[in-house]
């Protein structure tokens, strides 16, 4: 599975939402820093689709905030 994603980074809490246009987006708590928010980003997806972490990869967009991700397993 791809998945499409705006992030935005710092926010209160992680979630992930569909707008009324049908764009993903995910918050993410963790702050856009050395990494720390595409971990996060990996963590969140993973146990959302209740797979290992392993099976989340970020294909592009590591340092913007539109991201392609793909899930293994689903």
């Amino acid at each position: 599975m791809i998945l499409h994603l705006k992030v935005k980074a710092g926010a209160r809490k992680s979630e992930l939402t569909q707008s009324e246009a049908g764009e993903w987006q995910l918050k993410i708590a963790a702050p856009p820093v050395d990494g720390k928010a595409n971990e996060a980003i990996i963590e969140f997806l993973a146990e959302h689709y209740k797979v290992p972490k392993r099976a989340v990869t970020i294909l592009s967009g590591h340092t913007a905030p539109f991201k392609k991700i793909e899930i293994d397993g689903i």
